[in-house]
């Protein structure tokens, strides 16, 4: 919530310039966009719980239910600071006077500006993790039907930036899917501490009024309390658990996008980025700038800063209610999950439209020393070797074959019985078969069985999966979803029905 420190009041002197321009016109501005509506939330389930503990009367909540329901947010949210009140919450304040007749007076019953701006904060904090959570599922859905299609499409992966194994696309693919499902537990674990209510804590010690936090919390759809009152008010490590969840995730994905943009080089000449995600030069004719996934490497590396920024504001700061934990640094936690959120939405569109050129995956693939791996396996099935014997015989093959400017093709059964007999002293009986065999990339892709790995019948398993994990986090997202919508409709329902009794 906005400072809390100052409340305009006849005779108090208007707030300085500076410090208007630097706190309370910034912070007035952030509350209206995000905290309007959750603190207007925070009021009716206040309400509703002081007339069922009998701590209001029946005609003092009408009163003050009939101004909750009056009051003009379309105004509130056009307005602009003008130094009449500190913030936001003491103007919503002032008008629910006015319109309930000062009834609004007995509002503020057992409870804080300390507790209600913590609960604020959550709820803002909530929706906006949810909502990127659901950007973050489509986003896995779109690289899930972009791994189904590419299960057969054979790439080289690299290791240390070099030629490592033959691979295929959707192995690759279904790497990054499972490093963008560890993100969205983390986000959901994040939410799991969020989603818990404050309201009752009051300043930090509760109230000597027989409220109920338990009620406040459901009417609000929190998912439980912040048992100890001072954490209640105290603890920040709801929105830096947020924080880091989301600085891990934008580092997660832009090592992905840095990939794909070198993919979308002429050298690499791998992918291309459909029409609509793509910019020309103003100067040179041929361009066809990918400056779409620029743009979304260059938003993650912000969104990871803006996290850093939530972190580097709580260190060090006391263990308890301060501004440090509010208007300025709470802004920075928004941004870095409005921010992913767009990001996330724009890269499945990036991917939904992606173009792969196969072709020259599968000449690379062929004409790569990149199976070679599979050669030294092949010896040692066949001839009994030790793999390190092994090893030093397929090495010696293909340091020969590069200083001789030989190609993978080239290596004939002589010369890696040569390679054999400098190594061992004796030839193989591997036969030329078996040795074209050994430098397929499609056979050492389809020998390749084991749990996690690349061939077809186990991709079709790990995509399977995937698709299991999909639909099981989809569920979580719109039972959460549907659990907010129901609370707010029931909460609104009882104000209502108030007033038509």
């Amino acid at each position: 919530m906005a400072i809390r420190r100052h409340q305009q009041t006849e005779g108090t002197k208007f707030p300085g310039k500076t410090y208007v321009e630097a706190v309370l016109e910034p912070a007035y501005d952030q509350a209206k966009q995000e905290l309007l509506l959750p603190m207007i939330e925070v009021h009716k389930a206040h309400l509703v719980m002081l007339l069922e503990q009998g701590l209001l009367t029946q005609d003092e909540a009408n009163s003050i239910a009939k101004a909750l329901i009056r009051i003009d947010l379309e105004q509130l949210s056009q307005g602009n600071y003008n130094g009449q009140f500190e913030d936001l919450f003491f103007e919503v304040e002032h008008k629910l006077l006015e319109l309930s007749n000062d009834a609004s007076g007995s509002l503020h019953l057992g409870r804080s500006r300390n507790d209600m701006g913590i609960a604020i904060y959550r709820i803002t904090l909530r929706r906006k993790l949810l909502g990127t959570i659901g950007s973050a599922l489509r986003l896995h859905a779109s690289l899930l039907a972009f791994a189904k299609k590419h299960t057969g499409t054979i790439i080289i992966a690299h290791t240390h930036t070099q030629q490592a194994q033959p691979t295929t696309l959707a192995h690759y693919i279904a790497a990054v899917t499972d490093s963008l499902a560890r993100d969205i537990r983390r986000l959901q674990a994040a939410y799991a501490n969020c989603n818990l209510s404050s309201m009752g804590a009051a300043a930090l010690t509760t109230s000597g009024f027989t409220i109920s936090r338990e009620r406040v919390a459901e009417l609000l759809a929190f998912d439980g309390l912040i048992e100890n009152a001072y954490d209640a008010v105290s603890g920040a490590d709801y929105v830096a658990e947020i924080a880091a969840g989301v600085q891990l995730a934008a580092i997660n994905l832009g090592r992905f996008t840095q990939e794909l943009l070198l993919w979308c080089t002429q050298e690499f000449a791998v992918a291309r980025v459909a029409a609509p995600y793509v910019q020309i030069s103003s100067i040179m004719p041929q361009k066809r700038n990918p400056v779409s996934v620029e743009h979304i490497r260059s938003l993650l590396s912000s969104i990871a800063g803006s996290s850093q920024t939530v972190l580097t504001m709580l260190h060090n700061t006391p263990f308890g209610d301060i501004v440090d934990t509010e208007d300025d640094m709470q802004p920075y936690a928004w941004k870095s999950l409005d921010t992913l959120e767009v990001v996330y939405r724009l890269l499945s569109k990036v991917i939904d439209s992606l173009q792969i050129n196969e072709d020259v995956l599968r000449q690379r693939a062929a004409a790569s020393f990149a199976t070679v791996t599979e050669l030294a396996d092949t010896l040692v099935r066949e001839e009994g070797l030790s793999f390190r014997n092994a090893h030093k015989i397929v090495s010696r093959l293909v340091t020969q074959a590069v200083q001789q400017g030989d190609q993978i093709n080239d290596l004939s059964l002589q010369s890696l019985n040569e390679a054999a007999i400098h190594t061992l002293g004796l030839p193989l009986r591997l036969s030329e078969k078996q040795l074209k065999l050994a430098l397929d990339p499609e056979h050492f892709v389809n020998v390749r069985k084991v749990r996690g790995g690349p061939s077809p019948g186990e991709m079709k398993r790990a995509l399977k999966a995937q698709q299991y994990r999909l639909n099981s986090l989809e569920q979580w997202l719109g039972e959460r979803e549907a659990h907010l919508a129901s609370a707010s409709t029931k909460l609104n329902s009882i104000l209502f029905d108030w007033q038509i009794k």
